[in-house]
């Protein structure tokens, strides 16, 4: 089973590219909560899914820090559990007055708890100058020595970038049946995080239309 969460969450966790746009990092961090068929699954749900979820998304990260190394305790999976759910209470404050993703509404954190515990995770940087395949790019060494501590601070930085950035206002809840994903709307003809989430959501309204015939 463990084996299922962690190679379907691998594939998820790449950026995904909707209507010519690469999700950011805090839109991902939040999604790591997905439906499926069989219920809910987590890309934190265990050790394992969460580093290959942190390598995943290691180019994103912007942190001094080399994650093929890092194996997250459980301690670490459930702070970075935490973490995640304090930037869902982000989201569903954003969208307000629209009803949040319906996965953990009625669990998360009150939002000004959730506020504070993600300003109170980044910590001081310096600024680097990294090299990559694609070239130069902006990197930052935070200020502490704990594997933990740069992830968390470079995930919450990610977060605080993300909301004061030009494309929070884009934010929205997917409608389509079982769906608890948040996505942005980047297109005025886009109304679902997915073409597969269309398709469901037109398939229901279809049937039922028919029930009611």
């Amino acid at each position: 089973m463990c084996l299922d969460v962690r190679t379907s969450w691998l594939r998820s966790a790449i950026p995904v590219r909707i209507w010519g746009m690469v999700d950011p990092l805090a839109l991902r961090l939040a999604n790591t909560i997905r439906a499926t068929s069989r219920g809910l699954t987590d890309a934190f749900a265990t050790p394992e899914s969460t580093r290959d979820w942190l390598r995943a998304n290691a180019a994103h990260l912007r942190v001094y820090l080399d994650l093929d190394d890092y194996l997250p305790s459980e301690a670490d999976r459930t702070a970075l559990v935490d973490l995640r759910q304090n930037v869902r209470s982000l989201f569903a404050e954003y969208v307000a007055p629209q009803p949040p993703s319906s996965a953990d509404a009625a669990v998360l954190p009150p939002f000004p708890e959730a506020l504070a515990a993600i300003n109170n995770a980044t910590a001081p940087s310096q600024r680097l100058l990294g090299w990559g395949r694609n070239g130069p790019r902006a990197d930052e060494r935070l200020l502490t020595a704990d594997d933990l501590d740069t992830v968390m601070a470079g995930l919450a930085d990610a977060t605080i970038e993300f909301f004061t950035g030009p494309v929070a206002s884009q934010i929205r809840v997917c409608p389509a049946p079982r769906c608890v994903r948040y996505f942005l709307k980047s297109h005025p003809r886009q109304e679902w995080c997915s073409v597969a989430c269309g398709n469901r959501a037109r398939a229901a309204r279809h049937y039922a239309q028919h029930r009611e015939d």
